[in-house]
């Protein structure tokens, strides 16, 4: 069962479509060649499609005159992302170290839309966990249009400084302790109980969502808790994560293994186990971690974080010692 911080409709099959390249934008279409003929889509309908390359990039310009670009990535991504205040996906990282990616995307650009988890649509960047979740369902090439922000990184940043911040932060590099201080503390203790009020919220609703088998929506929902997750958090404890980005984190390994997607789920549960899950018999026993267990990377994985208390190289030892001089039939 899906955990709860009191103790998280399987994707149709993916068709992959006829390989095709883009030729030229023309008039906000991409012209498609396929054989002799030539054909005008609209690009928000290009279907899934693999190129020779690992990266391309198509240059385009959004209606109200802010500059976008296009790009068709192999999985797996050498792009990482963070929430921005407005709850949309940033870039925060392109390195071809990690995985593929194109010398186009800059740290600071926003995602506006992103190729669907399966065929051929195309949708609407509606928050951050909508896009990870479309990016790890993908099979096959991930499609990103991306607004150019030129490394402007101040949609990741704190929001504007308020007087009482001001006057708080003047008081601090000047050693003293006054009504900004005070103010700014009141501030901050109101402020951070309602982002956790609201985090709560959002958990309840995914894990909702995940009980009625809406798996789609319920893990978008988790995967925008975690993207919530305190800036250096340091729990009563010294854990330098919350419990509910723990459990989170788990929820999202039982819905990537209800979808099926067995690399992704395995993925969830290595970062759940490594941040501190610990209910062994439970990751072991949940009907919801099924098809990760069938997996051959299971029993490595979480013997990497609980080791089992009979060794199974030692049983097979004693097996072979008990063995001795029998005859292969009489094993």
């Amino acid at each position: 069962m899906i955990a709860s911080t009191k103790t998280a409709v399987a994707l149709p099959v993916v068709q992959r479509g006829n390989q095709r390249s883009v030729s030229k934008i023309v008039g906000g279409n991409v012209t498609l060649r396929q054989g002799v003929m030539q054909r005008q889509v609209p690009v928000a309908l290009l279907p899934g499609r693999v190129s020779a390359s690992s990266s391309e990039t198509v240059q385009t310009k959004a209606t109200s005159g802010e500059e976008e670009y296009e790009v068709y990535l192999d999985k797996p991504l050498g792009v990482k992302f963070a929430r921005g205040n407005d709850g949309g996906a940033y870039v925060i990282a392109s390195n071809p170290a990690m995985g593929n990616t194109s010398s186009d995307i800059t740290p600071g650009d926003k995602v506006v839309k992103v190729s669907a988890s399966f065929g051929g649509d195309v949708w609407d960047a509606l928050n951050f966990g909508q896009v990870i979740y479309a990016i790890k369902t993908r099979n096959g090439q991930v499609y990103l249009r991306l607004k150019r922000n030129y490394g402007d990184m101040s949609a990741l940043e704190e929001e504007e400084l308020t007087e009482a911040e001001r006057q708080f932060r003047e008081e601090r590099a000047g050693g003293n302790y006054g009504m900004g201080t005070k103010e700014m503390q009141e501030q901050n203790y109101i402020s951070r109980k309602e982002a956790e009020r609201k985090r709560r919220e959002l958990f309840d609703e995914s894990l909702a969502k995940f009980r009625s088998g809406t798996i789609e929506e319920a893990l978008i929902g988790f995967e925008n808790v975690l993207s919530m997750e305190p800036k250096n958090y340091v729990g009563d404890d010294f854990s330098r994560v919350t419990r509910v980005y723990r459990i989170t984190q788990y929820n999202i390994a039982c819905c990537y293994s209800t979808l099926g997607q067995v690399e992704s789920g395995l993925e969830a549960l290595d970062a759940a186990m490594a941040s501190g899950f610990e209910d062994f018999d439970k990751i072991r026993r949940d009907p919801n971690l099924e098809t990760l267990r069938k997996s051959d990377k299971f029993k490595p994985l979480i013997n990497k974080y609980d080791e089992p208390i009979i060794n199974e190289g030692a049983i097979n030892a004693i097996k072979s010692i008990f063995s001795f001089g029998k005859k292969e039939d009489d094993l």
